[in-house]
């Protein structure tokens, strides 16, 4: 069995957690930048005196697969090194994944993540 993790991180943390992921043995994972907001709510900014509400917030999103028995080290992982302990540091969400197929040789399930 596999798990997809995805975590939602502040920008800045990204080479922190790619650090620890690749320490526990993650090499694989995909991120993309992408906005949003959760209890945030976005907040306002002055530009040239104009006041205007930013309502999306830059993350990073990052996903991996791992097999099932790693995804609680890989969350543990994200956790410590995405924390700031200040608003928005972001969530982590943990989906089972039924297969996974490398394209380019057809390998499924662990052989292919």
């Amino acid at each position: 069995m596999m798990k997809k993790i995805e975590a939602i991180i502040k920008p800045f943390k990204l080479d922190d957690v790619k650090e620890a992921l690749n320490e526990i043995g993650i090499q694989g994972m995909t991120i993309s930048e992408v906005k949003g907001y959760g209890r945030q709510r976005g907040h306002k900014e002055v530009y040239r005196g104009a006041e205007y509400v930013v309502d999306f917030i830059p993350k990073i999103k990052i996903e991996i697969v791992a097999e099932a028995d790693l995804a609680d080290n890989v969350v543990e992982t994200i956790k410590k090194a995405a924390y700031t302990g200040k608003l928005g540091d972001g969530k982590i969400f943990v989906l089972p994944t039924e297969e996974v197929i490398r394209v380019r040789t057809g390998e499924k399930g662990k052989d292919a993540i």
